[in-house]
């Protein structure tokens, strides 16, 4: 069987055998950089990428130091011992209370829309074999939000945000592939395409908060900017739902989604479906920004940096698709923590603290060599 390229950093051939094939394969060196892992009672062999599971598995260290880091800091500080009992459930009551109830939901909010921003921004990127092709930056985040925004200052809608974020995601998403036709989904016309349609559902959203009374536009303004503040329980719920199936989508996508970043010929050639495989990944991110967006609103550049800290760690030619996705978690989590510690006890929007820190990111990428494709 013909071996496949680098998909998702970990598993880069993955396929059933015989079990005397599978046997002989483990006697076979690996190439360099890999692990030959063999399963003969299952018929299975597998590459594994020694960098990019040691990068994988860095981010998640990182990451559970982050959380840890992030339940003990507060207006109330907590000892890191007293944490991990407080997140089961013993040890002081207050401390339980203050972890649980308090901190604990907000974590977990942080780390899934941080996750999903990322996940959906290295899927646009790939698609339109642009680095700059965020949910963000192509308008699809201020069209969740301006439907969202709608839901709750009562525009003559009583759906729930997040349902109205998924249909604000998918408008702005259709508007901006339908303006760059022509151009599909590559080149800068669909960037300047999306940047168009942003600004005009941005207007929308800022002509609404206009018309409605003050105390109706404070309790929309977290959606304008970005803010993890007192998140619906249902909504985060519903995102983790969709994360996990979007992982487990975006994972078995990942060979289609190498070979998408080279000419449409070149992938029909290797058998991808092009305009199949397209539409499937654009779906997969604008449904995952929408639930985001849902929960947080919003949150510029996560989508942005999440997956350059992946494809500078990995340093190789698959698309890093959980790099990504916990690089994504980790920023959104610091950034909510810097919001509401640095200044405490006046808190800062993570939206903000993320456009930032994300700006001179923005600028920079822009302003070094380009190394590699995304």
């Amino acid at each position: 069987m013909a071996n496949h390229p680098s998909l998702t950093g970990v598993a880069t051939e993955s396929h059933a055998v015989p079990n005397h094939a599978a046997e002989y394969a483990n006697r076979v060196p690996a190439p360099e950089g890999y692990w030959h892992i063999a399963l003969p009672r299952w018929g299975y062999s597998f590459l594994l990428e020694k960098r990019a599971l040691a990068v994988n598995i860095g981010l998640l260290i990182a990451l559970l130091a982050a959380c840890l880091l992030y339940l003990s800091l507060g207006n109330v500080p907590l000892a890191p011992s007293a944490v991990i009992p407080a997140v089961l459930g013993k040890g002081d009551m207050m401390t339980a209370f203050m972890v649980q109830e308090l901190r604990l939901p907000r974590l977990i909010a942080a780390c899934f829309t941080g996750a999903a921003f990322a996940l959906s921004g290295i899927l646009m990127q790939t698609l339109a074999r642009n680095r700059l092709a965020t949910p963000g930056i192509i308008g699809i985040d201020n069209g969740a939000t301006a439907f969202a925004v709608a839901s709750i200052v009562g525009m003559g809608v009583s759906i729930a945000p997040p349902a109205m974020a998924l249909a604000g995601a998918t408008t702005a998403a259709v508007l901006t592939f339908g303006l760059a036709a022509g151009s599909g989904t590559q080149g800068y016309r669909f960037i300047v395409a999306g940047i168009g349609v942003g600004a005009v559902f941005g207007a929308i959203t800022q002509l609404m908060l206009a018309q409605v009374a003050i105390d109706t536009a404070n309790a929309a303004y977290p959606w304008t900017v970005g803010s993890l503040n007192a998140r619906p329980g249902g909504a985060v719920q519903l995102l983790g739902i969709g994360l996990a199936l979007g992982i487990v989508a975006a994972l078995a996508l990942a060979r289609s989604l190498s070979l998408l970043r080279f000419k449409d010929a070149t992938a029909s050639g290797l058998g991808v479906r092009v305009k199949a495989r397209r539409l499937q990944v654009l779906m997969l991110s604008v449904v995952l920004t929408a639930f985001a967006v849902a929960v947080a609103g919003p949150v510029g550049m996560v989508a942005l940096i999440g997956p350059e800290i992946a494809r500078s760690l990995s340093r190789a030619r698959h698309v890093p698709i959980l790099a990504a996705t916990l690089a994504g978690a980790l920023v959104m989590l610091l950034a909510d923590l810097a919001g509401r510690t640095l200044f405490a006890p006046v808190e800062i929007p993570v939206g903000i603290v993320t456009a930032v820190v994300g700006g001179p990111w923005l600028i920079w990428i822009l302003m070094r060599p380009q190394r590699s494709r995304p």
